[in-house]
């Protein structure tokens, strides 16, 4: 029971892992359109090849992308080490769940509401729901080191 039980757990873990992966190449994918489409290239090269050197500039739009991304990267690689250890820990399938099904959802409003520049708080809150099973799998791992250790 304990073994199958990490496997369900491990699994939806890579579920909704891989979303999350797929939710940041997407937003590389959109960043890199929004510079073609404003002509704001980051390097020089590449503005010469599109263009000219006067597209060697940044751009709101752009930068409001790179941001986006960037806040991914910040939030999803801690969530996947997070979430790898703490389906080691032999959690409740159902809370475990509902552990990733949050920072999932939460993850995608907040790059939807970064990309589309939507009103306060909307993006503050997503990052705050997100952020709360993620410290809930954090202490839940720390407490389990510390029973074994």
């Amino acid at each position: 029971l304990g073994a199958q039980r990490l496997n369900e757990v491990f699994s939806c873990f890579v579920f909704y892992g891989v979303l999350l992966v797929v939710k940041m190449y997407a937003v590389a994918i959109i960043t890199g359109q929004v510079r073609l489409r404003k002509k704001a290239f980051a390097n020089p090269e590449d503005a010469m090849r599109r263009g000219g050197v006067q597209y060697h500039k940044e751009d709101p739009d752009v930068e409001r992308c790179r941001r986006a991304h960037r806040n991914d990267l910040e939030n999803i690689l801690p969530f996947l080490f997070l979430g790898a250890v703490y389906s080691l820990t032999g959690p409740s399938l159902f809370v475990a769940r509902l552990h990733f099904f949050i920072v999932f959802v939460a993850r995608v409003v907040h790059t939807v509401a970064y990309l589309l520049a939507l009103r306060a708080p909307t993006r503050s809150v997503a990052y705050t729901i997100g952020q709360m099973p993620c410290a809930s799998m954090a202490l839940q791992v720390l407490f389990s080191v510390i029973t074994y250790a």
